[in-house]
């Protein structure tokens, strides 16, 4: 069965650039997949109260809004078809209509339809953030984040981060398209961020998947006082890994949905294209 990817295209406040179709038309080309490109349009209702009436031209500017979210949604979309077309790759596209507070909702209740969900990053756009923290946390499939640099030549070095954990593992499972393509997969578990049940679970892991037929080999790193995400992808960097895999840490509280420290960091410091599934 062919595998289908699912890019959503914000266009309001801030839109996505044209950068991200062209990364998420590299990955899907590099997967043999098909591409989805969902827009997302801003659907802003009028407001009706004393303030609203004080400013007469509110619907005029609810209305201009509207026709530049369209218009932004108009440009992603003929970017994808020029990078789809370039690329002999399948392609379909849809439109979403939604309220700001929701496109985030809305890509990820589409995604549930798709092998993975592709999400630009850009750390300029601040509707990014809550955009992947929607997919990853709920769509239920596997989400790769791809920075707004050059796209990825190739996922065929990959590094897993593991420690151990449910999470972890869910993260591995749903990665198992790029683990498969893959020619070198590296274990990387860091041996001062946290406790690890288990002393050996990176060699168990690596050995799990060599018993597959996968070439995985495993490495201890020490955070020390860097970051645990920076630690992570500037490690992964440094063996030439083309993709981070791992697991989306968070737990809600009260109305607050806290993350977990390495998460948190990935998504304020984007640094290669990581895989998060939760």
């Amino acid at each position: 069965m062919k595998l289908r990817a699912l890019v959503p295209l914000l266009t309001y406040p801030e839109p996505h650039t044209t950068a991200v179709v062209a990364n998420a038309a590299a990955v899907t080309d590099l997967l043999g997949a098909d591409l989805h490109a969902l827009v997302l349009e801003a659907d802003i209702p009028e407001v009706s109260n004393a303030f609203s009436r004080m400013l007469m031209n509110l619907p005029e500017m609810i209305r201009n809004a509207e026709k530049l979210s369209a218009s932004n949604g108009a440009e992603l979309l003929a970017a994808a078809r020029v990078e789809a077309e370039a690329r002999s790759l399948n392609l379909t596209t849809s439109v979403e209509r939604t309220q700001v507070a929701l496109l985030g909702e809305a890509a990820a209740r589409h995604a549930r339809y798709f092998d993975m969900a592709l999400v630009g990053w850009n750390s300029d756009n601040p509707g990014i953030r809550a955009l992947a923290e929607a997919v990853v946390f709920s769509s239920g499939r596997p989400t790769i984040l791809l920075p707004d640099q050059a796209p990825p030549a190739s996922f065929s070095r990959v590094s897993i981060a593991w420690d151990g954990t449910r999470v972890a593992a869910r993260a591995v499972s749903d990665a198992r398209f790029v683990l498969e393509r893959a020619v070198e997969i590296k274990v990387v578990t860091v041996t001062d961020e946290k406790s690890i049940d288990e002393a050996d679970a990176g060699e168990r892991l690596a050995g799990s998947l060599r018993e597959a037929g996968l070439k995985a080999t495993f490495s201890a790193v020490r955070a020390e006082d860097c970051p645990i995400a920076e630690t992570l992808q500037r490690h992964a960097a440094g063996l030439g890994s083309d993709l981070l895999v791992m697991g989306g840490y968070g737990h809600s509280r009260l109305r607050d949905f806290v993350l977990g420290g390495a998460t948190e960091g990935v998504l304020a410091d984007l640094r290669m294209p990581v895989l998060l599934s939760h």
